[in-house]
């Protein structure tokens, strides 16, 4: 389990799509919609190695990940967290989420390590400290 509340760990292993936040410079919180998959006791996320979010993770390591489901009645998870930003031996977290969102048409990429490579990826490992959120019977 990665959460000690058995609705936010089944709803967080049943869904796909994250609203991930982290802090800017200037302490401003910046978001982006990410897929995302659970590997044993953390959350990893694939993003290209250049990006400004992996940048202000490696200055503030502090995070929010928002676990959203794509119907009514609309329930979360959100997750605050510490990111650790990965740069080698990718494959099985990239894998995971690949795994994650193969059901909505994304494909893992044929030769992955190449892929990884020339898309200069890496993986943000989310550790959880703290989880809250509204899940509604249905």
């Amino acid at each position: 389990m990665i959460s000690t509340n058995p609705d936010f760990d089944t709803f967080i292993q049943a869904h796909r799509w994250a609203v991930l936040t982290h802090l800017k410079r200037g302490g401003a919180p910046a978001s982006s919609v990410v897929a995302y998959a659970v590997e044993a006791d953390s959350i990893v996320v694939s993003t290209p190695g250049k990006t400004f979010k992996r940048r202000a993770m490696e200055r503030d390591p502090r995070v929010n990940l928002c676990v959203i489901n794509n119907a009514e009645p609309f329930n979360f998870v959100s997750i605050e967290g510490v990111v650790t930003v990965e740069t080698a031996h990718l494959e099985d977290a990239t894998r995971r989420v690949f795994e994650n969102i193969e059901a909505v048409g994304y494909t893992l990429p044929e030769n992955l390590g190449q892929w990884l490579q020339a898309s200069e990826r890496v993986i943000l490992r989310i550790a959880p400290k703290h989880f809250h959120g509204v899940i509604r019977p249905v």
